[in-house]
């Protein structure tokens, strides 16, 4: 039988807080894609409910590298919150720290100057809205063992967010925000993959504007002092203990993430 939306949303706040991973052939195996939007907004009730605080949204899947490695064939949203975010604004970077399996994928952050609302938005409507575009880089970290999921798991775990570590403001104007050329690299200087940030949906602020659009459907609304991670641009690379990861955005600006040594992955929730 298939559990309550409210016992499933225990079940992937209990999995995260217990280091467990549960088994996408097991586990909520008949979501639709509504029922795990109403899981995740228990789930984040639940965070909340310890004292954590929203900041902003991510998107998830809006470049096809990132649907194509996943299985996923649409974008999804989930919620940010302040113990996700970390300063990347630093020569040495952030560390990501008690994640269970992280991997990293560089993103294009956009800081909201004004609220944004409406579900017929284009590019100069949320350029006119954005404060500042940052360089980010997306620590992902799925409850569900090897990243094995449905579009409709993987949401109700609110896309897979964990960390975010938020680097140096690019400067550059919103609009064109779509135009900057990105590198993952490896701490041996190895380029792990490169892109445009035009891989996120064509361009960044289109990934704001259908974030906007489907809270508005629900009665909600992008605010003021908001970050919106607009998706990664890469493929999603594992961080292993002990090592880091780098992105570069354009030709000067670098953020960058390593994991404690150490650290050793979660395995496998047991068999009831």
């Amino acid at each position: 039988m298939e559990p309550t939306l409210a016992a499933l949303a225990v079940l992937l706040h209990r999995a995260r807080s217990e280091r467990t991973l549960l088994d996408g052939t097991r586990e909520a195996t008949g979501l639709s894609l509504d029922e795990a939007y109403a899981v995740q907004d228990r789930l984040t009730a639940l965070r909340l409910g310890e004292g954590r605080r929203p900041v902003g949204w991510k998107l998830g899947y809006t470049s096809a590298v990132m649907r194509e490695q996943m299985g996923v064939d649409a974008p999804n949203h989930g919620a940010l919150l302040d113990d996700m975010l970390r300063d990347g604004t630093t020569p040495d970077g952030a560390e990501a720290a008690g994640h269970l399996h992280p991997r990293v994928e560089p993103e294009i952050g956009i800081v909201l100057a004004h609220d944004l609302a409406g579900t017929d938005l284009g590019v100069a409507d949320v350029a006119a809205a954005v404060a500042e575009v940052r360089a980010c880089l997306e620590v992902v970290d799925s409850i569900w063992l090897d990243y094995r999921f449905t579009a409709a798991q993987n949401t109700a775990d609110g896309s897979s967010a964990s960390g975010v570590v938020v680097g140096p403001v690019l400067d550059v104007d919103p609009a064109e925000c779509h135009a900057i050329p990105v590198e993952l690299v490896g701490d041996d200087g190895a380029v792990l993959a490169t892109a445009t940030s035009a891989a996120a949906g064509g361009h960044p602020l289109l990934g704001v504007a259908w974030l906007a659009g489907e809270l508005a459907a629900r009665g909600r609304g992008l605010r003021a002092g908001e970050l919106v991670i607009t998706g990664g641009l890469t493929a999603a690379v594992p961080l292993r203990a002990g090592h880091a990861l780098s992105a570069r955005f354009g030709a000067g600006t670098a953020v960058a993430v390593r994991r404690p040594a150490g650290e050793t992955d979660a395995g496998c929730a047991p068999p009831p």
